[in-house]
């Protein structure tokens, strides 16, 4: 009988054993689901985070694109309305280039007459053609220079 009871008392101890590695096991199992768990939540957490800084910078950069249109706009008028502004410039410049070249003919012109009225070896029939009315008429006439006829060709 005493080996019979030594071979129960054995198997009790291997009994409480395997419970107790058992439950160390169901221990370790539950601390391990647990940092599951955790890990999970803070993953889902950063991945929630990360799509709010995701979408701040899209709305940030749609935000940019329009102020970046309206500004580009902004420019394409203003660039517009300086070329038509140059446009102008040149058209008055031409116009009064060709004020300036008429001017100067007359200034020669006139330059040539009272020249010619001054000189004291002139003939009197050459003066009395320049101080003759009908040979003046070509002196009175206006400077037909303006923008819309300088750039017809």
């Amino acid at each position: 009988m005493a080996s019979s009871s030594g071979t129960s008392s054995g198997s009790s101890t291997t009994t409480t054993v395997t419970q107790n590695s058992g439950s160390a096991e169901e221990d370790l199992q539950a601390v391990i689901d647990e940092r599951k768990r955790k890990r999970m939540v803070s993953n889902r957490e950063s991945a929630r985070r990360s799509r709010m800084r995701k979408q701040k910078h899209l709305e940030d950069l749609m935000t940019q694109a329009t102020q970046l249109r309206k500004q580009n706009h902004e420019l394409t008028t203003n660039i517009n309305s300086t070329a038509q502004h140059l446009f102008n410039v040149e058209a008055e410049n031409s116009v009064l280039r060709a004020q300036l070249g008429e001017l100067g003919r007359r200034l020669e012109s006139l330059n040539e007459i009272i020249g010619f009225l001054n000189d004291d070896d002139s003939d009197e029939p050459a003066v009395d053609s320049f101080l003759n009315p009908l040979n003046l008429a070509y002196l009175n006439q206006p400077i037909m220079a303006s923008a819309d006829n300088m750039f017809q060709y």
